[in-house]
């Protein structure tokens, strides 16, 4: 149970997240609920790639808890969790270290 209640927490952190990202300006990242959101690893700069990987977590958690009343459910329990908050970010941080990989962002200049 408590695992079901950090992973919930992770979708809450992510949701805040993209409801903030919503507010800016639209960009290709922002996709239809049907589309392809991830058709490739490459980003035009650092910043799409780090949305990529807040909507590659995202995705990911939405694929795996589809109870929208579950995730609701539990906000009031994560949302002022700094431990639940952390390992959202962890994840994130996780995805965007492979398309920093895949676009080469470390190189050397």
């Amino acid at each position: 149970m408590q695992k079901l209640i950090t992973l919930v927490g992770v979708i809450g952190l992510l949701l805040l997240t993209v409801n903030l990202q919503a507010q800016e300006e639209p960009t290709a990242m922002q996709t239809t609920e049907n589309s392809d959101y991830m058709p490739s690893l490459i980003t035009d700069t650092p910043l799409e790639g780090r949305k990529l990987a807040i909507t590659m977590v995202r995705k990911t958690i939405g694929a795996i808890q589809q109870d929208g009343d579950i995730k609701k459910a539990v906000r009031a329990e994560y949302q002022d969790d700094a431990a639940l908050l952390m390992r959202a970010a962890e994840l994130v941080a996780f995805e965007f270290k492979t398309i920093a990989e895949a676009n080469n962002y470390w190189r050397d200049k």
